[in-house]
C-alpha cells in the first residue's frame, strides 16, 4: 500500500512525535508498504532553540521512506499563518499523488496537518487517517474560533481518528464536543529492544540516588516542580532542551546536572544510568518517556493526569500524585526512595506491560489494521474550512509552537 505520512514535527526536533514517527515508518516500512514522509520543520532560531530545527537528517529516517521537507514558515511569523502552511502541505501532496497514487494519507497531529490533508483528500480522492498527539488535543481548539473549527472538521470527517488514550479522548471530547464513537484508542509505543534494563538487580539504587527527568524542559511538563520537589541525599540529571530551559537551570542546585539535547541513540543509556524516573507532567496525550522508562526498569514517579492514567496506575506500576502538587511529589520520591520492596516490584510489573502491550509491532499492527478498512473508501467531503481568521488567538498574536 502506497502511504503518505504527514507530520509536524520530525527529528531533529526533539519531541514525542519525532520518536512515534520514526518508529511508526520503520514498522509500516517492515509490513511491506510503500510509505512516503512529508514533515514541517523549524529553521528559526526560536523554533531550533525550542526543539532543534532543519530537514529530517538522512540517518534518522527508516530505510525505504521518502522523504519530503517543508519549512513552517507559518508559525515563525506574527501574526502566524498556518493557512499558507497547509497550503503549501496541500499542493505537495497533491503533486505526490499526481506522479505516483497514494492509496492512504495519514496526517500526524490535527492541525495544520489533518486539515491539510481533509483537503488534500478532496482533491485526490484519497481516504485519511488522523492521528491526534499531545497539545494538539489539550490546546488547539479552545484557543480561538478559527481553530475550534479547524479541529471540529478534522475530528468530525477524518475517515479514521487514531488517539493514545481513554482519558486524552475524553479531554478532547470536553473541549470540542466530539462524539466519542470517532476515536479510535490506539495506545503509544516504545522500542522495547533499544530500551532495557540496566545489569542490575530491578529498584536497586547508587549512593547517591539518581533521578531523571528526560523530555522537553517545559513547565508544563512539571521540570520546575520537580526542582522545587527534591529531596536531600540524591542526585537529578535533566535530560533535553526546551523553552524553561533557562530558568530551569536558574532555579537547580548543586545536586542537578543539565545534560541539554541528548540525541536519539544516546536516550537507552541515560535511562540506563538513573535509578528512578520522575515525569510531574501535567497532562500528556501518551507518554513516550514514560513507556521508554517502563522498558528500562525504573520505577516512576509521575501526576494523576490525562495520558499518563492509562498507562501507570498509583500503587500497581508506578506512584502517582496531583499536577502541581509539589508537596506530593516529595512524599512520594521520599516513599520511593525509602522502601526497596516497593521500587522493586513497581520496576517488575512496569517492565512486563511495556513488552507485552505497549511495543512497536503491536502498535503497527492495529494501524495497518485501519489502513486495509479504509483502502478503497470514498473520503467525506461534507466539510468546510474555517472562513475567517481570529486574530484573538493567543498563538497567532505570538510566535508559539503549537
Amino acid at each position: 500500500m502506497r502511504v503518505c505520512f504527514v507530520s509536524r514535527r520530525y527529528w531533529p526536533a526533539v519531541s514525542g512525535m519525532s520518536v512515534y514517527a520514526e518508529n511508526l515508518l520503520r514498522e509500516l516500512v517492515a509490513l511491506g508498504h510503500d510509505v512516503t514522509l512529508v514533515s514541517q520543520y523549524r529553521d528559526d532560531e526560536a523554533g531550533t532553540r525550542v526543539y532543534g530545527g532543519g530537514p529530517p537528517p538522512a540517518d534518522r529516517v527508516p530505510a525505504g521512506v521518502e522523504v519530503h521537507a517543508l519549512p513552517s514558515r507559518g508559525e515563525t511569523v506574527v501574526p502566524a499563518d498556518w493557512e499558507g502552511d497547509i497550503e503549501e502541505i496541500v499542493r505537495t501532496v497533491v503533486g505526490l499523488h499526481d506522479r505516483r497514487p497514494f492509496d492512504v494519507l495519514h496526517a500526524q497531529y490535527g492541525y495544520p496537518p489533518g486539515l491539510a490533508v481533509l483537503a488534500a483528500s478532496r482533491r485526490t480522492g484519497v481516504p485519511n487517517v488522523v492521528s491526534i498527539q499531545g497539545g494538539d488535543g489539550h490546546w488547539v481548539g479552545t484557543c480561538c474560533r478559527t481553530h475550534a473549527e479547524a479541529m471540529r472538521a478534522v475530528l468530525d470527517h477524518a475517515g479514521a481518528v487514531l488517539i493514545g488514550s481513554a482519558s486524552f479522548r475524553d479531554e478532547v471530547v470536553g473541549n470540542l464536543g466530539t462524539d466519542p464513537v470517532r476515536f479510535r484508542i490506539v495506545p503509544g509505543a516504545t522500542d522495547t529492544r533499544r530500551f532495557t534494563p540496566a545489569e542490575r538487580p530491578p529498584g536497586s539504587l547508587a549512593d547517591p540516588p539518581v533521578l531523571l527527568f528526560h523530555g522537553r524542559v517545559d513547565r508544563r511538563k512539571g521540570v520546575l516542580d520537580l526542582l522545587e520537589a527534591l529531596p536531600d541525599g540524591v542526585r537529578l540529571v535533566v535530560s533535553g532542551i526546551g523553552p524553561d530551559l533557562e530558568e530551569a537551570r536558574a532555579r537547580a542546585d548543586s545536586r542537578t546536572t543539565f545534560l541539554g539535547y541528548v540525541p536519539p541513540d544516546e536516550a537507552p543509556a541515560v535511562y540506563r544510568s538513573a535509578d528512578v524516573f520522575v515525569s510531574p507532567t501535567y497532562s500528556e496525550g501518551f507518554s513516550n518517556t514514560l513507556l521508554e522508562a517502563m522498558a528500562s526498569g525504573l520505577p516512576t514517579v509521575s501526576t494523576d493526569s490525562v495520558g499518563v492514567v492509562d498507562c501507570l496506575r498509583h500503587e500497581e506500576n508506578g506512584l502517582l500524585h496531583a499536577p502541581g502538587d509539589v508537596a506530593g511529589l516529595t512524599k512520594e520520591l521520599d516513599r520511593l526512595l525509602s522502601d526497596a520492596p516497593l521500587r522493586t516490584r513497581l520496576a517488575t510489573t512496569a517492565l512486563e506491560e511495556v513488552r507485552r502491550l505497549y511495543s512497536w509491532p503491536v502498535l503497527a499492527r492495529a494501524i495497518d489494521e485501519v489502513y486495509t478498512e479504509l483502502a478503497g473508501t470514498v473520503p467525506d467531503l461534507d466539510w468546510t474550512p474555517p472562513t475567517t481568521v481570529d486574530p484573538s488567538c493567543r498563538f497567532r498574536a505570538a510566535a508559539h509552537l503549537l
